[in-house]
């Protein structure tokens, strides 16, 4: 009987826990279990996330690594159809820049460039854009600085800015051979009504021009010491040119000042004496390409001004070195300055030579030679 008794509870007990086995899987427990579940589940996922960051950042890496590589060969910029990357665009130098009002060796650096045929055309000059605007501003300050010297010196030359004085860079082919698009100088130009008019000019360059068509200043800088200031008249108009041979002819007293002023020694320690060179190089006005061979037709060849008159072009220039037109300072214009004092009675000249009329001029000097006589007689004749 005891031991019936102890084997009971343990049936009881087993069952008891068989019994609660399935409780834990009735139906309504069934349905707490999916959710348990998905909480595991998220919660694995939510602690993962830490772990594929590492990777986001070394494929951002690469990626920023591969645009600074693309910076490098220009190929992040955004094309249009059609367009394509053809170089890298060069900036100006930061250093070897000049105060306003000289040239530095940037300047004479870059125009030595466009010498090259392989520099001077269009897709070289649109990538050294940067450097050629620094270069065109120091210039513009270097002309501003020449104007005020200029107009100190000779009192016709108006105080125009220099956007209205300064030639472009960009040639015209239409009608030449050489077909390169950019001038390999910098010039400006000056006289009574500005950069054009038929009146004589002054002109700064670094290359004389001689397509200019007025008597004026003319000042260009050109590297490999071919910068000039010249004076003079370039191929006047046919008027001007017929006029101021008949001054030569007559002989009027602007010729006679015009003679006077090219054998002055001020000129002539400039510009060489009055005279042609004898293997025809270029010599005070003479010299230029544009010079006739023969007499003009209707003159005597035996004229003792006949070689005035084969002269088309009645001009005048003084060359300067690199060096010089580096030099610190003022002493670029300042030796500027010296050779326009000489050029202006120059120019002065050229400008009666081509608007006076010549007969004029001839009354002005009958009149001197009839000063002679009675009062009453010139006032007879001035009656008639």
């Amino acid at each position: 009987m005891p031991a019936t008794r102890k084997v009971v509870p343990r049936k009881r007990a087993q069952l008891s826990n068989e019994d609660s086995e399935p409780e834990s899987l009735h139906s309504d427990a069934l349905d707490d279990l999916p959710p348990k579940k998905r909480t595991r589940s998220s919660n694995s996922k939510s602690s993962s996330p830490s772990k594929p960051k590492p990777k986001l950042r070394k494929r951002k890496a690469k990626e920023d690594d591969v645009k600074d590589e693309d910076e490098d060969d220009g190929s992040d910029v955004d094309l249009k159809e059609g367009q394509q990357v053809v170089g890298r665009v060069i900036q100006a130098p930061k250093i070897g820049w000049v105060p306003p009002g000289q040239v530095s060796q940037n300047t004479l650096d870059f125009l030595a460039q466009l010498k090259d045929p392989a520099c001077n055309d269009r897709e070289w000059f649109k990538l050294h854009e940067p450097v050629y605007r620094r270069v065109e501003k120091e210039f513009k300050d270097f002309i501003e600085a020449f104007t005020n010297m200029l107009t100190d010196v000779d009192s016709q030359i108006p105080p125009l800015p220099p956007k209205d004085v300064i030639h472009r860079i960009y040639r015209d082919v239409r009608f030449s051979n050489d077909k390169t698009p950019y001038k390999k100088g910098l010039s400006a130009s000056f006289s009574r009504s500005g950069r054009k008019g038929i009146f004589a000019f002054s002109s700064k360059s670094d290359k004389l021009t001689g397509y200019m068509r007025v008597v004026c200043s003319h000042r260009m800088i050109k590297p490999g010491d071919e910068s000039v200031i010249a004076a003079g008249a370039w191929c006047p108009a046919k008027n001007e040119l017929a006029t101021l041979r008949n001054h030569l002819l007559q002989f009027t007293p602007a010729a006679k000042t015009l003679h006077t002023i090219l054998a002055s020694e001020p000129f002539t320690t400039h510009f060489g004496p009055p005279h042609p060179h004898p293997h025809g190089d270029r010599q005070s006005v003479f010299g230029h390409e544009d010079e006739l061979k023969v007499a003009p037709k209707g003159v005597d060849k035996n004229h003792k001004d006949i070689a005035l008159l084969k002269c088309r072009s009645l001009a005048v220039s003084c060359r300067f070195t690199d060096a010089q037109v580096v030099a610190p300072g003022s002493e670029f214009i300042d030796s500027l300055r010296g050779v326009a004092d000489v050029m202006t009675p120059f120019v002065h000249c050229l400008n009666d030579l081509m608007t006076l009329p010549v007969d004029d001029s001839s009354d002005e000097e009958n009149e001197e030679d009839d000063t002679g006589g009675p009062e009453e007689d010139g006032s007879e004749g001035g009656d008639e």
